[in-house]
C-alpha cells in the first residue's frame, strides 16, 4: 500500500501542473508597481487579519514541518507529538512578546527593527548575514524535497528526474518572489493553507472513521504497530540512544519554541499588519489554523504506523518524510474510488504547493534584506524604482546558489539543515530581537557579538552532534566525529547567544551603554506601545 495506483500518479500530475500555472498567474496579476516599495515589502497593509492570520501559518508551516514532524510522530509516537505542540507553542510566543514590538519598530525587514534602536550600515549587513544564514539551510532542504516528493508521487526513481524538478521548481519560486512580492506571496501562502487544513481534515476524519471515531483506539493500533509496544505512547523513544534523552528533548522543544517563533521570514508578516489591533487578530488566526494542523497531523501519523506500520514507514524513507502521504493513502484502502482518488491528489497538491510557497517566502524575505539593508542604505540613497530592481535581483542572486547547492546535497540527509536553521533563530535571532526590543542598554557591539557569537556557537556545535555523524541515519553515516551529546545545540547555544549579547554590552562600556539607553527611551513607547507611527527626524530607517 505504499505505492500510488496510476490514475492517483496522472491526475496529481495533472494538479501539479494546474498548481503552478494558476499561482504564477496570481503572482502576476497582483504583482506591484515597479516604483512601489511599500506594495512589494508589506503589500499595502492590504490583507484583512483573517487572510493575514492565514499566510502567516502559510509561511510557518514549511514542507520540512508537514513531512519532517509527520515522519517523526509516525516513528515515534509521543515524542513526535510534543514536538508537534512546540510549533504551536512557538507561534504563541510570538504572539504575546514578540508580535506588536516587530510590527511598531519594523517596515520592510528585521534589519529595520534592529536598526530603529541601533542605527548603523554595519548592524544591517550583519542582521541580512544572520537573516541569509538561518534561511539558507532551510531552503536547500525544500527544494532537495520537492524533487523527491515528485518522484515518489509520480513513481519516476531517475535521480535525473529529481534534479530536473530541483531546477525547474526553483525557478517558478523566484518567479514568485521576484514578480508578487509580499502580497503575490501571500496569496500563495493562503491557498497552501487552505488546501493543506481541507484536504488534511479529510483525511484524519475518514482514519478516525476507520476506528469508529475513538481515538483511543487508534492510539492502541499505532503502538501495536510500531514494534516497541507501549513504548510508543510514552516519552523516550526519540532520543532513545542519546546520552542524556531528557535533555536532549529540552533541548530540542526550546530550540523549536524559540527558534520558530524568530526566523525572518515568518517575523516579515508582521510588518504587513496595519495596526497592533490588526496584528493580534492576524495571529489568532495563525495560532488557531496551525493548531488544527498539528491534530491534523498527529492523527493521520499516527494513522500511517497503525495502518501500515512502523517498519513499513521507515523503510519508504528512515526519516519518515513520506508519512504523512502514506498515512493518507492508506486512510482509503487497497481499492479507492474516484473521489477517494480525487482527495488524495488533493492532499499531494497541498504538500507541493507547500514546497513551492515555502520557498517562496523565504527567497523573499532574503532578497528584502539584501536589497533593503544592504543596497538601499548606502550614502547615495537609491530611488524606490532602483531598490525594487535590486530586490527583483536579489531574489534571483539568492535562489540560483540555492538551487545549485540543492542539487548537490539531495542525495544527504538534510535533517541536519532543518535542524541548523531552528538553532539558528533560536540561538542568534532570538537574542537580538529580545535584546534590541526590550533591554535599554543594548548596544551596537552587544548586536554584533550576539548575532556572530550565537551563530558561530551553533554551527561548531552542529558538527559533532549525531545528526551529522555516528549514526545510521546521520548526514554521514560511515563517519563517527559525534563529541556532542545532544541532538540539537540549542540548550548550550540559547545561552550562549545571550550571554555573547550581554558580554558584548559590557565590552561597549558605560557611557555606550547610556548613550543606547537614552536612545531607545527616545522611543520606547513607539516600540512597546506603538504610540506612533512617524518616523523621527533623523532615523536610519
Amino acid at each position: 500500500m505504499t505505492d500510488f495506483s496510476s490514475s492517483a500518479q496522472g491526475m496529481s500530475l495533472v494538479a501539479f501542473t494546474a498548481v503552478a500555472t494558476i499561482t504564477l498567474l496570481l503572482c502576476v496579476m497582483t504583482g506591484p508597481d515597479r516604483d512601489n516599495l511599500d506594495e512589494f515589502y508589506t503589500g499595502f497593509g492590504s490583507l484583512t487579519p483573517m487572510r493575514n492570520g492565514l499566510a502567516i501559518a502559510g509561511d510557518y508551516i514549511s514542507a520540512a514541518t508537514v513531512l519532517g514532524t509527520g515522519g517523526i510522530i509516525a516513528l515515534t509516537g509521543y515524542d513526535g507529538i510534543v514536538l508537534a505542540l512546540s510549533t504551536s507553542l512557538s507561534l504563541m510566543l510570538l504572539m504575546f512578546l514578540l508580535a506588536e514590538p516587530l510590527r511598531n519598530a519594523g517596515r520592510f525587514t528585521m534589519g529595520d527593527v534592529i536598526a530603529r534602536r541601533l542605527p548603523g550600515r554595519a548592524v544591517r549587513i550583519t542582521a541580512c548575514a544572520a537573516t541569509l544564514a538561518a534561511l539558507l539551510p532551510l531552503m536547500l532542504v525544500q527544494l532537495a524535497g520537492a524533487g523527491d516528493l515528485l518522484a515518489f508521487v509520480l513513481g519516476f526513481t531517475s535521480e535525473g528526474f529529481k534534479t530536473g524538478c530541483v531546477i525547474a521548481l526553483g525557478a517558478l519560486m523566484i518567479s514568485y518572489a521576484a514578480i508578487g512580492g509580499m502580497k503575490g506571496t501571500a496569496l500563495i501562502q493562503i491557498m497552501k493553507t487552505v488546501m493543506l487544513l481541507g484536504s488534511g481534515l479529510t483525511v484524519a476524519l475518514l482514519i478516525l472513521y476507520r476506528f469508529d471515531w475513538n481515538p483511543g483506539a487508534l492510539a492502541s493500533q499505532a503502538a501495536q504497530a510500531s514494534g516497541v509496544g507501549n513504548a510508543f505512547l510514552h516519552s523516550g523513544l526519540q532520543f532513545a540512544g542519546t546520552a542524556n534523552p531528557r535533555l536532549d528533548m529540552i533541548s530540542s522543544e526550546l530550540t523549536v519554541v524559540l527558534g520558530g517563533a524568530c526566523l525572518p521570514h515568518v517575523t516579515m508578516r508582521m510588518y504587513t499588519a496595519r495596526s497592533a489591533r490588526e496584528v493580534r487578530r492576524s495571529m489568532s488566526w495563525a495560532v488557531s489554523a496551525v493548531g488544527l494542523f498539528v491534530l491534523i497531523i498527529t492523527i493521520v501519523g499516527f494513522g500511517a504506523t497503525a495502518f501500515l506500520g512502523r517498519a513499513a514507514v521507515a523503510a519508504a524513507d528512515p526519516q519518515g518524510n513520506t508519512a504523512y502521504l502514506l498515512g493518507a493513502r492508506a486512510a482509503f484502502g487497497a481499492d479507492a474510488s474516484t473521489a477517494e482518488t480525487l482527495v488524495f491528489t488533493t492532499v499531494t497538491t497541498a504538500l507541493f504547493l507547500t514546497l513551492l510557497a515555502s520557498v517562496a517566502g523565504m527567497i523573499l524575505a532574503c532578497a528584502n534584506s539584501l536589497a533593503h539593508d544592504v543596497f538601499a542604505h548606502r550614502k547615495a540613497p537609491l530611488t524606490a524604482r532602483r531598490e525594487m530592481t535590486l530586490a527583483r535581483v536579489s531574489a534571483l542572486s539568492v535562489g540560483v546558489p540555492a538551487i545549485l547547492l540543492a542539487t548537490f546535497v539531495q542525495h544527504y540527509n538534510l535533517q541536519p539543515l532543518v535542524t541548523l536553521s531552528f538553532c539558528l533563530g533560536a540561538s542568534a535571532l532570538a537574542p537580538a530581537l529580545v535584546y534590541s526590543l526590550f533591554w535599554r542598554r543594548y548596544t551596537s557591539t552587544g548586536l554584533l557579538w550576539t548575532l556572530l557569537g550565537g551563530t558561530a556557537s551553533c554551527l561548531v556545535l552542529m558538527t559533532g552532534t549525531n545528526l551529522v555523524s555516528g549514526s545510521p541515519t546521520s548526514a554521514f553515516p560511515g563517519q563517527d566525529f559525534n563529541w556532542f551529546p545532544f541532538t540539537t545545540t540549542g540548550i548550550v547555544s540559547i545561552p550562549l547567544g545571550f550571554l555573547f549579547g550581554w558580554l558584548g554590552t559590557l565590552a561597549s562600556g558605560r557611557r555606550t551603554a547610556d548613550g543606547q539607553r537614552r536612545q531607545y527611551e527616545a522611543v520606547e513607547a513607539w516600540i512597546l506601545a506603538g504610540a506612533t507611527r512617524q518616523v523621527p527626524k533623523g532615523e536610519d530607517g
